[in-house]
């Protein structure tokens, strides 16, 4: 059997063959390609793989199905909206993700952003450089706001669990409740939007959520609210958002992910707006989350390779 992967996976080349080294004994070979979004060479790739490796590079229906060996996708990411689970489903072709590798790395940046624009991280360390003082920087504090976490799995939790260790109050939505800590509050998504200081967006994106934060729902929040977004992009309205921010209907935001993978065009609406930190989907890559991720694709593929797949998607 071959497995071709599709993009760097974010380790070693020396961490790469010792994770491919006990399923080559197997039978498997390994074929690895720097990434492309070119259409036609994906299809060339991939067209005698028996199983293929993708992260977050998109691999749509029409290059499943001019992969006529494929029968396994092993995503190294916790999303799979950039896969074309149509054709794969209609190929019978299984998909599993990672999910859980990047809980910590994404909880982490939901804090970090928070902190950089509660505190003008980067204006003030600009006024630094430049012979200026905090002068009009005055900033605020975690510990008493309240945090509003929307989607309320394993990161979303994680996020709830490093906010409420700087002392803030929690409240959440949550699709389908569960046994909670007592210091987390369940609600609705407009009871969050309405309290909450600090909005933080853990959601995945499906047809229920996709433009769920639109100028609507951002209208409910707090003239002083910032909002987080470590979802997915297209779960918020970019230019809805960009406008309420122009109109200081909040506060401020924090986004780092978009509606295409940047780099970002020059278009995108958020890039003339005031008060948002922007960076280019930072939140799973961390040295650690790469180790992680890389172990639990491998174990995928072994299970498949056994017929007991696991984190199964398809």
């Amino acid at each position: 059997m071959k497995t071709v992967i599709m993009e760097s996976l974010g380790i070693s080349e020396e961490r790469l063959q010792a994770l491919e080294a006990p399923l080559q004994t197997k039978g498997m070979t390994f074929v690895s390609y720097a990434r492309t979004a070119d259409a036609e060479t994906l299809k060339e790739q991939g067209k005698d793989a028996d199983a293929v490796i993708i992260a977050n590079m998109p691999f749509g229906d029409d290059i499943i199905r001019a992969c006529p060996q494929l029968k396994f996708i092993d995503v190294a990411f916790t999303g799979v909206d950039h896969v074309g689970l149509k054709a794969a489903q209609e190929k019978q072709i299984a998909v599993s993700n990672a999910s859980g590798y990047s809980n910590e790395a994404v909880a982490e940046l939901a804090v970090g952003t928070v902190l950089s624009s509660y505190r003008y991280l980067r204006e003030t360390e600009d006024n630094c450089r430049h012979g200026q003082t905090k002068e009009n920087y005055i900033g605020n504090e975690i510990k008493g706001k309240t945090v509003g976490i929307i989607g309320l799995g394993k990161i979303g939790m994680r996020s709830a669990e490093l906010f409420h260790a700087f002392g803030a109050e929690i409240i959440a939505s949550k699709k389908h409740p569960s046994s909670l800590p007592a210091w987390i509050t369940l609600t609705d998504m407009d009871e969050v939007l309405k309290h909450a200081d600090i909005v933080v967006l853990h959601c995945p994106l499906n047809e229920e959520t996709r433009g769920m934060i639109n100028a609507e729902k951002i209208s409910l929040m707090k003239k002083n609210a910032l909002l987080v977004n470590m979802a997915r992009g297209p779960v918020v309205n970019s230019a809805d958002l960009a406008d309420a921010l122009v109109k200081g209907t909040i506060a401020g935001a924090a986004v780092d992910v978009f509606d295409k993978e940047p780099p970002l065009s020059e278009n995108e609406p958020l890039l003339k707006a005031p008060h948002v930190i922007m960076t280019p989907h930072i939140g799973f890559a961390t040295k650690e989350a790469m180790e992680i991720r890389a172990e639990i694709v491998f174990t995928n593929l072994a299970a498949w390779m056994e017929g007991k797949q696991q984190n199964i998607i398809l």
